[in-house]
């Protein structure tokens, strides 16, 4: 194993076990100075409350898989892709993740106290049109969705692959599943927003 395939071992099971932890922080700070969850699942059994325990339960066997890796060799249990599991793309799948995680971080720190995951049904927020919304209907996702292919590229295997696919399916259904919660909360001025910004690019 080549000092480049052991650093972004070592990089990917760090990277999860801190997104994890950044987080639940982030969550629990702003319920205890605001006083609500910004978290929002749905009604039980409904679309985007599906959306989301798919979602917690791939995340939560990332984080597994890439803190296990450091310490076994699980890589035959996960079908590497011999061909893909090559230092340059290793480093690029490494790099993307860290260029997600910057575009996420902008976007959610541009929504400040109106970021949300899941739709809020009680419309606590504003709906927010400039800055990256003004490029994009769904910038956050955009960011999810090449943290994902990052992942594939820094682990090519058949378990990041599925991971990808189920992923980028979820997200595309959720943004879809959003945008119809939106134009039914905000009526008019959503369907000129949609009018005026493509859904990605």
């Amino acid at each position: 194993m080549s000092s480049v395939d052991l650093l972004v071992k070592h990089f990917l099971g760090i990277y999860f076990l801190m997104i994890g932890l950044y987080y639940t922080s982030r969550s629990l700070g702003l319920y205890a100075r605001m006083r609500f969850s910004h978290i929002h699942y749905g009604m039980k059994g409904s679309r985007t409350w599906w959306h989301r325990h798919v979602f917690n339960v791939f995340r939560a066997s990332i984080l597994g898989v890439c803190v296990t890796r450091i310490f076994f060799d699980i890589d035959a249990w996960l079908g590497v892709f011999d061909p893909l599991y090559r230092s340059p793309i290793l480093t690029a799948g490494a790099a993307l993740l860290l260029i997600a995680f910057s575009l996420i971080e902008y976007v959610q720190a541009y929504m400040h106290e109106d970021w949300r995951s899941g739709i809020d049904s009680q419309n606590r927020g504003h709906l927010i049109t400039t800055g990256p919304y003004n490029r994009s209907r769904n910038p956050l996702f955009i960011g999810i969705l090449l943290g994902q292919l990052g992942f594939f590229l820094a682990l090519p295997s058949v378990f990041s692959l599925v991971c990808l696919m189920v992923g980028a399916i979820v997200i595309l259904r959720q943004a879809q599943s959003e945008e119809l919660a939106l134009s039914e909360i905000y009526g008019n001025e959503y369907l000129d927003y949609q009018a005026r910004v493509p859904r990605w690019f």
